[in-house]
């Protein structure tokens, strides 16, 4: 333990940030059907489908999404409890995604998903929504703007990739919203930004909302067996609509973010500062071990650098990749940094 301390002052320390990103790529092979269907877990509540990488039920699986639908109270697909299977979770499941990414209005009702992002404006909204919501072991910190793309099968239901439609956050880098209760959010695209958006990502959150009409057929095909998209959203139950859901998933990528943040200290160490060690071998028979000469200079070799708190208690260690030689002719500075 040492016994002389050196204090660091203003200058001797400063903090920095940086960010890390990863490449998250899932193929749409290994969400609907690599292991025939072994890695989607199903729950008796039926309001979400959770997605594994591997089956779930092996020690070795993580969780990569969720998968959920929802309809507002003002959705076309609404219909009457005695028609619509699970209405009421739907709904729910709406509005929870809706209050949680979108929030209250004055009144304190729950918003809806608005289709620019202007929420004040009163414009149109997503009323029918599919959710994938994405875990944090591959958003990590949030979802990098700009990197988003999904692409999606828009064929008929017994061939759903014969036609395939690719969504991005284009140029979201430069023009994401904030005005979301969970963090800056992106519109995305079938195509440039200049069209019209098909869905919000939720980068901080880690979820993507799309308008349930981004996977009606283009060819005029069914959504779901025998039934159109319409008929299916109201026909079927969460589970279910889940299930179409992930076979006309292509592919889906984005780039996640980890934040680094670093404090970075300058040891400076002066000409006579550290010429002397504590450690009891440094003398033999009260003689310094590395001196030929009673007239040389005291001689060191600094292997470690120790960071210690306000009362001299160590809190972090950091060791050198060599022993650096330490006497008074010379000077150093030690650049160590703590990472968290």
């Amino acid at each position: 333990m040492a016994s002389v301390y050196k204090t660091f002052f203003g200058p001797d320390k400063t903090t920095t940030t940086t960010l890390l990103h990863e490449n998250i790529p899932i193929a749409g092979a290994l969400v609907s059907g690599t292991y025939n269907d072994k890695n989607i877990q199903n729950f008796t509540h039926k309001r979400f489908q959770s997605v594994y990488d591997y089956p779930f039920l092996s020690s070795s699986a993580n969780h990569i999404f969720d998968i959920s639908f929802g309809i507002s109270s003002n959705s076309a697909v609404n219909g009457t409890t005695a028609t619509h299977i699970d209405i009421d979770k739907k709904r729910q499941m709406y509005n929870l995604m809706a209050q949680t990414l979108v929030g209250h209005d004055a009144d304190g009702s729950i918003q809806k998903f608005d289709i620019d992002g202007n929420i004040v404006d009163d414009g149109d909204k997503f009323h029918d929504c599919v959710f994938f919501s994405f875990s944090r072991l591959l958003v990590k910190d949030e979802i990098k703007k700009g990197t988003v793309s999904i692409e999606l099968g828009r064929g008929g239901y017994n061939s759903p990739m014969d036609t395939t439609v690719t969504i991005t956050d284009d140029n979201a880098a430069l023009n994401y919203k904030v005005n979301s209760p969970a963090g800056e959010y992106g519109l995305l695209y079938t195509g440039s930004s200049d069209g019209v958006a098909v869905g919000h990502v939720y980068y901080q959150s880690g979820i993507v909302a799309l308008t349930a009409s981004v996977f009606a057929p283009e060819d005029g095909q069914n959504f779901s067996g025998s039934y159109a998209l319409t008929d299916s959203l109201s026909g079927s139950d969460i589970q279910q609509i889940s299930d179409v859901v992930r076979k006309r998933i292509d592919n889906i990528q984005f780039n996640n973010t980890v934040e680094l943040n670093s404090t970075i200290f300058f040891c400076r160490i002066d000409h006579n500062d550290f010429n002397y060690s504590a450690n009891p071998t440094y003398l033999s028979e009260s003689k310094i071990r590395v001196k030929e000469d009673p007239l040389d200079n005291p001689v060191t070799y600094i292997t470690t650098v120790g960071l210690y708190g306000s009362d001299d208690e160590l809190l972090a260690v950091a060791k050198l990749s060599e022993p650096l030689k330490k006497t008074p002719e010379n000077s150093l500075i030690l650049r160590t940094r703590l990472d968290f």
